[in-house]
């Protein structure tokens, strides 16, 4: 690793963070903040914020592929179950009716997809958002705290291509925050 790398991503840093009062000023940071390069940043909101995602360039996940797939592998899965119970494993013939009659797999095939599709759902969605996480390093800075009540905060990463701490806080301070902040690791 260079020297001008070790510069431009300083280890025991998080980031740079700056606090609002509202998120009308949030939002315009946010856009600020991607229009002049920088990609990797978050925002902390108490309540849902219209238009934030976007604004920091979130990129939709897969989550819903990965429930589709889910809810496939579960049709197939309980197709598979009834199939191979009825027809191989005990069969029973009753009143000279075909041993794999599919309307009888219609509800169990149902539950079984819904199933597997609500698991997966909880599981990608755990593993995409990196949860369960006890410890981030906003919770570092003091004001943070606010974050859950009456505060908006946006954070740049130092692991953004652009950061540079003095450029980052420099620029985050134009934007008209109550108060920049250096998150430590």
């Amino acid at each position: 690793m260079s020297h001008e790398a070790t510069l431009s991503h300083p280890s025991g840093i998080h980031g740079v963070m700056v606090e609002f009062d509202t998120p009308e000023e949030l939002l315009a940071a946010c856009h600020e903040a991607h229009a002049a390069g920088y990609r990797k940043m978050d925002a902390y909101t108490p309540i849902p914020v219209e238009g934030l995602a976007e604004a920091i360039g979130f990129k939709h996940n897969k989550v819903a592929l990965c429930v589709l797939i889910g809810g496939i592998c579960g049709v197939v899965g309980g197709l598979g179950l009834l199939e191979w119970i009825t027809v191989i494993a005990y069969p029973h013939n009753v009143g000279a009716r075909p041993l794999n009659s599919w309307p009888a797999y219609i509800p169990i095939t149902f539950e079984c997809m819904i199933l597997l599709a609500s698991l997966t759902a909880l599981v990608s969605m755990l593993a995409m958002n990196g949860l369960p996480r006890p410890y981030h390093s906003v919770f570092n800075v003091p004001a943070f705290q606010r974050a859950s009540v009456d505060r908006f905060f946006l954070c740049i990463e130092s692991s953004d291509p652009k950061f540079e701490q003095a450029d980052t806080l420099r620029f985050l301070e134009t934007l008209g925050g109550r108060e920049v902040n250096v998150v430590p690791e």
